[in-house]
């Protein structure tokens, strides 16, 4: 079973990075070692008993892998590859698009015994008594994507056709320090065209984000000419062939997908369309943030990916938007993953009426839905919005769903679930910058007057609850749908604006005012329904039903109870203009009970730091 392994296998790739299928190279059979699972990718080292290179199997060949046609230090026969140079590493990567499995694992490692006696020439002597030959490195003649195009318009045979399909490039393949490459993608979002003015000029962009056939991406980006040469010409949902372009580290701060580069695209780069040509569905690859490890994203400019178990389905809600006057369709999803955490996902538009009714209709099944790209705001401390370019896949067939639905079958429909904005843990690993980071005293809030001008500030606190006033107006009155302020209805109901539409019934939601002190100083703070829940312990209809059942002693002894408690919160900081007078608004997004160990942790950790800096 050894000698099927290929005798300088891996010397053979090295002199042929690429080869088409004129390419006459011999059979090249490797062993796998070091077999193991990156994304939805698998890792190994190809081994021929001399020499080892690094090598990633194309995410297609998983299903090999799952299924056990493919192990470690089993032998497979490479049919198709790529050799990718990373020279800032100097390191050789094998991308292998095709192959076929040859042997299941061998019992150890395979490898060549040679005598040290052996010179390099003695050894090239050896090679070719038994007849191997290794070919220096070919020339190799890329097409571009205009000469695929043009050449696939003709009358090729299917196999002219496949050599020029084996050309084609994965984009994990690409880095900065490649000559030539071609690539097929997929449009999967296309942006406005968008102009600018800074130090240089005046000028256009826009962007569009490419998915090839493995599901990865990357975000290209055209300026001025080109802008305006390919604006029309991408269209959304359609397969192209791209060359010309050029690859750079992509920039953290703006890039909206997975991938370490991002590529430009000039006036002279070829796009042509694929016509007449199978189409293909590029996987959604996905990069999950568990549920509790959310707020460190809010209100960044970083989408997410998500995965959870739905909870409940709201109707579709009619909002308005303040830039247009225009009605959109809206419905929020909750969701819950093995954190024990809930967050509420917006689904806007088409994305509302359509999957959002899917999920409606089977919300009593509780699905397990994984959604890419969502922008994280700070809602009711932590919630997630879906954007046009938002990708929702109900019941994935992915291990992380199969182990998310084995958990909450298990366990999870049974267990206490909390929001992830009301009840944020305070540990560093589930968004700290939600509860520890940005942590003050009222006091640099209330001295600092001019905070949040530009956009709101937000900041941690520890303090007590002081005093409530009794006889503020604690509540309004709310759709039970959409949760805004409803008005008596003529003859009976409520009538809502926000939905259009008249109900029987509605719900009570607080709109709180309270004091809050620390050892600096004291501060008014607004709370909503979900903040004041939690500090009174009763929702807004129990305790309207207190007050009118037992009387404003049991009400106010209620409110009494609350106060001189000491909780975390999350604030924002803006001003606020009344009465032609400009004061400051500081409004609880988010309330936590005071964990005491964490707590004590915080406050070693800031000693610390005193120490240090004396």
């Amino acid at each position: 079973m050894t000698k099927m392994v290929s005798p300088d296998a891996i010397s053979t790739i090295l002199a042929n990075p690429s080869p088409d299928s004129s390419s006459d190279l011999p059979e090249i059979i490797v062993q796998v070692v070091d077999l193991k699972p990156t994304g939805n990718r698998y890792m190994f080292s190809a081994n021929d008993g001399k020499l080892k290179i690094k090598g990633i199997l194309q995410s297609s060949l998983s299903s090999e892998v799952i299924s056990g046609s493919i192990q470690n230090l089993g032998l497979i026969r490479v049919i198709d590859y790529t050799l990718n140079d990373i020279p800032t590493k100097n390191e050789k990567y094998l991308i292998v698009t095709k192959c076929e499995a040859v042997s299941p694992a061998l019992k150890a490692e395979y490898k060549v015994e040679v005598k040290n006696e052996e010179t390099d020439i003695g050894l090239k002597r050896k090679h070719e008594e038994i007849g191997i030959v290794l070919k220096p490195k070919q020339e190799i003649q890329t097409k571009s994507a205009a000469q695929i195009v043009h050449e696939q318009s003709g009358n090729m045979a299917p196999s002219a056709r496949m050599a020029m399909t084996r050309r084609i490039q994965p984009l994990v393949s690409l880095n900065p320090y490649q000559g030539i490459w071609t690539i097929k993608v997929r449009v999967t979002s296309k942006g406005n065209m968008r102009t600018y003015k800074n130090a240089r000029g005046e000028g256009c962009v826009f962007n569009v984000e490419l998915t090839d056939e493995d599901g990865t991406q990357i975000q290209a980006t055209m300026f001025n000419e080109a802008a305006r040469k390919f604006f029309d010409k991408f269209e959304l949902g359609k397969v192209y062939y791209i060359s010309k372009g050029t690859l750079r580290v992509a920039n953290k701060q703006f890039k909206t997908v997975q991938n370490d580069y991002e590529m430009t695209l000039n006036e002279i780069s070829q796009i042509e369309e694929a016509i007449n040509e199978a189409a293909f569905i590029p996987e959604t690859k996905f990069s999950f943030v568990p549920i509790d490890e959310l707020g460190p994203y809010v209100n960044g400019r970083e989408l997410v990916d998500v995965i959870g178990v739905v909870q409940s389905v709201s109707p579709t809600m009619s909002i308005r938007r303040k830039s247009n006057n225009e009605t959109v369709p809206k419905r929020d999803v909750t969701i819950a993953d093995e954190t024990k955490k809930t967050v509420v996902v917006s689904l806007w538009n088409d994305l509302a009426t359509n999957v959002g009714q899917e999920l409606l209709d089977m919300a009593d099944k509780s699905p397990v839905v994984a959604i890419k790209s969502l922008k994280v705001g700070d809602f009711q401390g932590v919630s997630l919005s879906a954007l046009s370019k938002s990708n929702i896949v109900v019941n994935p067939d992915l291990p992380e769903a199969k182990k998310l639905r084995s958990w909450y079958d298990s366990e999870g429909k049974e267990a206490s679930l909390a929001s992830i904005g009301s009840g944020m843990s305070p540990s560093t690993k589930s968004g700290a910058r939600s509860m520890y980071s940005d942590r003050v005293t009222l006091l640099h809030i209330i001295s600092n007057p001019s905070l949040g001008e530009e956009k709101p500030v937000f900041f941690s606190i520890k303090a007590y609850i002081s005093f409530i006033k009794p006889d503020q107006t604690m509540w309004y009155r709310a759709c039970k749908t959409c949760n805004k302020k409803v008005t008596d209805a003529f003859g009976s109901g409520y009538w809502c604006e926000g939905c259009q539409k008249n109900d029987a019934e509605s719900s009570l939601r607080y709109i709180m005012v309270l004091k809050v002190s620390d050892a600096s100083g004291e501060a008014w703070l607004s709370t909503f329904n979900d903040q004041a829940e939690i500090i009174l312990g009763c929702s807004a209809d129990e305790l309207d039903r207190l007050k009118s059942e037992e009387g404003e002693t049991a009400y106010q002894m209620k409110l009494k109870e609350a106060t001189w408690v000491p909780h975390l919160f999350r604030v924002s900081v803006a001003p606020q203009e009344y009465n032609n007078e400009k004061r400051q608004r500081i409004t609880a997004r988010a309330v936590a009970p005071v964990d005491y160990a964490a707590e004590s942790k915080y406050l070693l950790e800031e000693m610390s730091k005193m120490n240090i800096s004396m």
